[in-house]
């Protein structure tokens, strides 16, 4: 299986030699540059470059040498924080230039934060003690057990010209080909994320869908990833070596993913990690084990006040998807079901913020196919290139424009006075305490808790609203802590995904009231600055406690002074919602409704319009003593005719 290997898009890599003073650090250098061993060399060479011909995979490398004196301390800290990879030297012939890789350099490596991968090269192999019967392998492994982040190790002489080209050889490879992101040395096993790549790969490559790969599909795996066929020969031993090592690895349909799972980890045991890193990089994967950009990309452009939506038929594909993993068939998917479904891809997508509890589940925690449907939504508004990102990963072949469309402009949509667009966002504004994240759960169908609890950063919900009409809309809550919408509003597009604003207050508590009023001029007066004005609803929460004295009247002034509806009265103890979200949708659906305007947007508002209404009045006047003009000319001429 194996065969020529594929490098990352690197254009060079940069190599930065570290260790204490004479240790053979300019002589390794200049040794490989010239192939030759220099008799003389300066203390600290210049930047050292090997053509990309050097080496196989024809990326070049740029050499650093360093002083390790206390003087150039900052600048050795420089160069190894823009290292891609450190060579960390020793002295075969000085013990004590060995012990002083683990009581200091690669101490120093953490301190500093490298995460670039280490090679530790003894030097002056020549000069060791002919009684010094220690193999490296003998002195390096407890070291390499308790630092990590060393790639391999190797000894050379560069007076004799003994392994100085397989130095940066390595050093090249394990920046092109890094063991870290593949495999754990720890347990000796494939990482997480490997696993998952090589998994979709192997499901990729499986067209007749058996679970296994045959000889035609293996042979055409082998053409794709190394442009060479393999032999019938040579498929019989790839099978035998895994067969003997792992019987479940073949069965008598061919590879199973067992078995191409452990080819995988045999190659990288034997130090073939190139083999790997060129499968995963001919099906798209960077060096972190995710797709590359070119992969994600998404064709269209879009305003500020468009969002992007699922197509049909990426919908269906995603049934198709849910019911392919509902394996029980009982309508829901439970956690292990979710876990299988995104086993193809890096991670699961939905067990972070913001899609971590967004939706409703199940007691048990099963997710239904409303809820299902609902978080690839949210994940579309939100970042669209992951969503195509985990589409790809769990099996859409098609391109994004296939999978997403972008809705109108809401600014069309607020001159044609409707919406065509299926999936509203909702911002939530209020005071602290107003009862916002309660009217969030209650959303989702989590039941009610006196319990309160700030919420210290943005929290989306998402849900299917059912309209009167029959339709079926996707809403999206997004909770705004107070304290963040000060800067929520400094960016002069914040409104412009937003598609609906409600105002939460305490209809118990005048204070609260006071602090939603202000909060809703905010967002009005940001509105007609921007022009992304938003259309907006009160909502008078807790409505099972009493209302303060004149708290309904001075909520209803409020609405009418600002332009809108008056306040929807809710109370999520008594489950007597009101049809709160319906009408947040009906709001969302009636883009030319509900936009408050403060008095300054009014005064302006009334301007324009006596402007207009000066300027028309100018127009027709104009039009008249035209035609009044025209009309004398004729009589004029029609006397002279007479006369």
């Amino acid at each position: 299986m194996p065969g020529s290997s594929t490098s990352s898009s690197r254009t060079n890599i940069r190599v930065v030699v570290v260790g204490d003073r004479a240790t053979g650090k300019s002589s390794l250098i200049a040794a490989a540059a010239s192939e030759s061993f220099p008799i003389q060399v300066q203390p600290v060479l210049p930047p050292t470059r090997l053509p990309p011909d050097f080496y196989p995979d024809n990326v070049p490398l740029t050499l650093i040498d360093t002083s390790s004196s206390l003087e150039n301390r900052g600048k050795l800290a420089e160069e190894l924080k823009r290292a891609d990879v450190v060579v960390l030297t020793y002295a075969c012939d000085q013990p004590a230039t060995l012990k002083r890789l683990t009581t200091f350099w690669l101490y120093e490596l953490r301190r500093l934060e490298i995460k670039a991968p280490v090679i530790v090269v003894g030097c002056k192999l020549d000069k060791r003690d002919e009684e010094y019967h220690m193999s490296l392998e003998q002195v390096m492994a407890p070291i390499m057990q308790q630092f990590r982040e060393i790639e391999t190790c190797i000894e050379c002489s560069a007076a004799n010209m003994l392994q100085v080209p397989e130095v940066f050889y390595y050093a090249q490879k394990a920046v092109l080909h890094p063991t870290a992101p593949l495999f754990d040395q720890e347990t000796q096993t494939l990482k997480p994320r490997c696993v998952r790549a090589l998994k979709r790969i192997f499901i990729l490559c499986d067209h007749d869908m058996d679970d296994a790969l045959n000889d035609e599909e293996l042979n055409e795996f082998q053409v794709r990833c190394f442009n060479a066929p393999l032999q019938p020969a040579e498929i019989v031993e790839v099978k035998r070596v895994v067969q003997e090592k792992l019987g479940e690895g073949v069965n008598d349909l061919g590879l199973t993913l067992t078995g191409f799972l452990y080819l995988h980890a045999l190659f990288i045991e034997k130090g073939r990690l190139e083999t790997t890193w060129t499968v995963l990089r001919k099906f798209g994967y960077d060096d972190e084990i995710k797709l590359r950009d070119p992969y994600l990309s998404i064709p269209f452009k879009k305003a500020p006040d468009q969002n992007m939506e699922l197509t049909s038929e990426a919908m269906e594909f995603l049934k198709g998807v849910f019911s392919t993993y509902d394996g029980d068939k009982d309508g829901v998917l439970q956690y292990s079901e979710l876990v299988e479904l995104f086993s193809t891809a890096p991670e699961s997508p939905w067990e972070e913020a913001p899609y971590k509890d967004a939706v409703d589940r199940t007691p048990m925690g099963c997710l239904s196919l409303s809820g299902y449907l609902c978080e690839w939504a949210l994940m579309t508004l939100l970042n669209p290139n992951q969503s195509l990102a985990n589409l790809i990963y769990i099996g859409y072949n098609c391109d994004a424009a296939s999978a997403f469309h972008v809705t109108r402009r809401r600014s069309v949509d607020r001159k044609k006075q409707r919406t065509e667009r299926d999936v509203h966002q909702c911002f939530v504004f209020g005071p602290k305490n107003a009862g916002k994240s309660t009217l969030l759960k209650s959303f989702v169908g989590r039941p009610f808790s006196e319990n309160y609890r700030p919420t210290s950063s943005d929290w989306y919900v998402v849900n299917v609203v059912n309209q009167a009409a029959g339709t079926r809309k996707t809403l999206v809550l997004r909770e705004i802590p107070e304290d963040e919408v000060k800067n929520l509003l400094s960016d002069k597009k914040s409104l412009a995904a937003c598609d609906v604003a409600v105002f939460v207050y305490d209809s118990s508590d005048e204070n609260s009231l006071k602090r939603a009023s202000e909060l809703l001029k905010d967002v009005a007066r940001q509105g007609e600055e921007t022009g992304f004005g938003v259309p907006c609803l009160f909502i008078a929460a807790k409505d099972d406690l009493d209302s303060y004295s004149n708290g309904i009247k001075d909520s209803a002034k409020i609405c009418q002074d600002m332009g809108i509806d008056a306040p929807v009265h809710v109370s999520v103890k008594e489950r007597d919602l009101n049809n709160v979200f319906q009408r947040i949708v009906l709001a969302a659906d009636r883009p030319h409704l509900n936009i408050p305007e403060t008095e300054v947007g009014q005064n302006r508002k009334l301007y324009r319009h006596f402007v207009s209404r000066s300027l028309m009045f100018v127009s027709v006047a104009a039009a008249v003593a035209v035609v009044g003009l025209a009309a004398y000319r004729s009589y004029a001429a029609k006397k002279n005719t007479s006369s």
